[in-house]
């Protein structure tokens, strides 16, 4: 159940107000701490710039995610042992055996084997530290028993029980002593006697009628398994040729494939041997002296160990029976066993037989195992030491995330520092990939980046997150540099982007900027269009010119019928459009210069602020929660990036003021900037025009020579006089054609 009575101290840290840990007891009382006030309920164990043993011993049970519940565990075990918690918060390396709480029963315990570490290295000193826990094989380097329940050569006393303890780990099998040597186990002592017990057994079965041929019958039976195939083979052919005699020069040796080998025919041995055993014949017989001379040496290898001498050819019946005598010893050598000893031959096994010191090994083991809980015990001394290192940098991340927010510090999820486009960021959280529908809600502009570092080998993906600067030239494809918090660098490709606002400055900017690449596009387009017409149009010529003459001409006569209405409506359109014109120019006549100047703010104005107000909403709401969220976090409070913090977060390259400059690109900058202004004034005079109307409601004197509505009046009237005179001219065209 949670308490609340515990007088907790609160500040705001990341626009969010959370607990703060001042003291030792802060942490003792962490259990009280009600869980909704935490801000990270979980968090991985991996991609952490932590050090990777502790996060492994706070993850009590080892599923790769560290929750409150053990958090809690380990600091009530932590504060326990110490007699003044206060000292977790000096993150030292070395306790003092008087800091040891010996009231505690795990506190003298450890104590116990803090002093027996110190034994072991042949140290003496009132303190432990780090150092001398960090190295278990040297803690253990000079002790016969550990508690691992591993016995090496050194374990044993007596030579003969040394000798056989490396005979088992060279034959069954062998586990790593704490100590760094290679030794044995209860289970592989159990296998290794069982092994013997079992070759012996089954060489005791192996009598005479096993082997057919004596000691020579291993050979035999692989000079007959190598012959197998190819005698079955020969005999198939035999009886073909006694089923039909006309089937004999198909099963023969084949003439053309002998002809078609090229070269030397001793170098095509494995041609030939495809060829068969002997030349197959009605009677069935094999004549072991006129074989494929690809397979006489195997042949005569068999005849050597199976057949008696002299004898010179062999019937199926024959070579059946040689197989058979093989079925005994196929079956008893089928069921071997112990085979792992056989390599120590048959007198050594039934001599460790006869000795039979199985049970003085496994009463080495169990002195070992008498050692265990002393042996964790000085386990837990590094466990302590790291915890009492490293414990209150991890409250600082996981129930504060103080350290996020600390210019001086960096949180343990900052994997290191990315340059890219004249900027670095030093938000840099490594991934497993991109997660781009989560990653989203925190309003950030963030780059999906994999990593690769030919030095060391390895690859990573990162979630870099910019806060400042804009956007421009940023993409996915585009390399960049990314240091490690150790300083390695990594070749960095951007392989997916978040796209969100960055700055109010960019917001800003950025209506015009879409305009500007919107006009670009169309130029481009409306360009390669008009390319793509012109080469249509020269294509047509061409094939116009293959053409009858006759066939142009005639179409060439045919003249499009005039049409009287569409030149009335494209007269009133141009008309109606030089009478707004002629309002909107007599409009901006009477503008004086502060009129001009708040009719441009007014328009930057009405064209910026949409897209500043929706940027500044997000840029409020930015939060790193999502990103690590989608990377196996479990956040529970907001961790607002806003305003300065975030500013500092990415830092943008700075320039100095150049005094010496080449005084023709000075004149060219200057001519560049003129042409920039000019174009810029152009376009914001033009969109001006279009709303001066809306300008009325400010009470601006617009109109001093003449109201809007007369003007427009007369360029309505100056149209109808010219649709009227189209009209006659027509009329007149059309009684001089009757």
């Amino acid at each position: 159940m949670e308490k609340t009575d515990y007088p907790w101290t609160f500040t705001s840290v990341g626009g969010t107000v959370r607990v703060k840990i001042t003291s030792g007891a802060d942490i003792a009382h962490l259990g009280e701490l009600d869980r909704k006030l935490w801000t990270v309920l979980s968090c991985p164990t991996r991609n952490l710039e932590f050090d990777q043993k502790t996060l492994d011993l706070l993850d009590a049970d080892h599923d790769g995610n560290i929750r409150v519940d053990e958090v809690i565990a380990n600091a009530q075990w932590l504060t326990g042992i110490l007699k003044d918690p206060d000292m977790l918060l000096t993150r030292g390396t070395e306790i003092p055996f008087s800091a040891f709480n010996e009231e505690n029963p795990d506190g003298a315990k450890l104590l116990a084997s803090a002093k027996q570490i110190l034994k072991n290295l042949g140290l003496e000193k009132d303190s432990i530290a780090l150092e001398d826990t960090a190295d278990n094989v040297k803690i253990f380097a000079d002790t016969k028993f550990n508690g691992d329940g591993i016995i090496t050569p050194a374990s044993a006393d007596d030579e003969t029980l040394s000798a056989l303890i490396t005979t088992i780990t060279e034959t069954i099998g062998k586990a790593m002593d704490r100590s760094g040597v290679e030794g044995v186990t209860a289970e592989n002592i159990e296998a290794f006697y069982t092994a013997l017990s079992e070759y012996a057994a089954w060489q005791d079965a192996g009598t005479k009628d096993v082997f057919p041929f004596g000691d020579k019958t291993a050979d035999a039976l692989a000079a007959v398994e190598a012959l197998k195939d190819k005698v079955a083979d020969y005999f198939m052919r035999c009886k073909l040729i006694g089923f039909d005699a006309g089937t004999s020069a198909a099963v023969d040796v084949s003439v053309d494939k002998i002809k078609a080998i090229e070269g030397n025919l001793a170098l095509a041995s494995s041609a030939i041997g495809e060829e068969p055993l002997a030349k197959p014949t009605a009677d069935g017989l094999l004549p072991l002296d006129a074989v494929n001379p690809a397979w006489k040496g195997a042949v005569e290898a068999m005849r050597g160990l199976v057949l008696e001498e002299g004898k010179a050819t062999l019937t199926e019946a024959e070579w059946a029976d040689i197989v058979g005598k093989f079925a005994p010893y196929t079956a008893w050598m089928n069921d071997k066993k112990g085979a792992a000893v056989e390599g120590l031959g048959l007198d050594k096994v039934k001599e460790f037989l006869k000795a039979d010191q199985k049970d003085a090994l496994l009463k080495l083991v169990e002195a070992d195992k008498a050692l265990e809980e002393e042996a964790l015990s000085i386990e837990a001394v590094d466990k302590l030491l790291r915890l009492y290192h490293n414990f209150y940098d991890f409250l600082n991340n996981y129930v504060v995330l103080a350290d996020f927010y600390d210019a001086d510090r960096k949180a343990i999820f900052q994997a290191g520092r990315l340059y890219i486009n004249q900027r670095s960021t030093d938000l840099c959280v490594r991934v497993d990939g991109p997660n781009a529908d989560i990653s989203a809600l925190s309003g950030m502009y963030i780059l999906y980046c994999a990593c690769k570092s030919e030095k060391m080998g390895k690859a990573m993906n990162i979630a870099a997150v910019l806060t400042d600067g804009d956007v421009e030239g940023i993409r996915p494809g585009k390399n960049a540099v990314f240091y490690d918090r150790e300083g390695h660098d990594w070749s960095a490709v951007v392989t997916s982007i978040v796209e969100n606002p960055i700055s109010l400055r960019q917001a800003f900017w950025s209506p015009y900027k879409k305009a500007a690449r919107w006009i670009s596009d169309k130029i481009g387009k409306v360009a390669s269009d008009k390319a793509a017409k012109g080469e249509g149009t020269l294509s047509n010529i061409t094939q116009s010119a293959t053409t009858a003459p006759a066939a142009g001409a005639e179409a060439a006569t045919k003249a499009a019928p005039f049409d009287i209405g569409k030149i009335a409506g494209i007269t009133i359109a141009i008309a109606a459009v030089a009478g707004v014109f002629t309002a909107i120019v007599a409009t901006l006549k009477s503008l004086t210069w502060w009129q001009w100047i708040i009719l441009i703010v007014a328009l930057m104005l009405v064209i910026s602020l949409p897209a500043v107000f929706i940027a500044w909403r997000k840029l409020r709401r930015r939060d790193l929660g999502p990103v690590l969220n989608a990377n196996g976090w479990a956040i529970n409070a907001a961790s607002f990036v806003r305003g300065k913090f975030a500013k500092s977060l990415t830092k943008l390259a700075v320039f100095p003021k150049l005094t010496a400059v080449d005084p023709a690109a000075r004149r060219k900058a200057a001519w560049r900037r003129f042409w920039c202004w000019l174009i810029g004034i152009l376009v914001v005079a033009g969109l001006g025009l279009y709303f001066t109307d809306n300008l009325k409601c400010i009470g601006l004197p617009f109109h001093k020579e003449k109201p809007v509505e007369e003007v427009v009046d007369e360029g309505a009237a100056a149209a109808e006089e010219a649709v009227e005179t189209t009209a006659d001219t027509v009329s007149a065209e059309e009684v001089t054609e009757g």
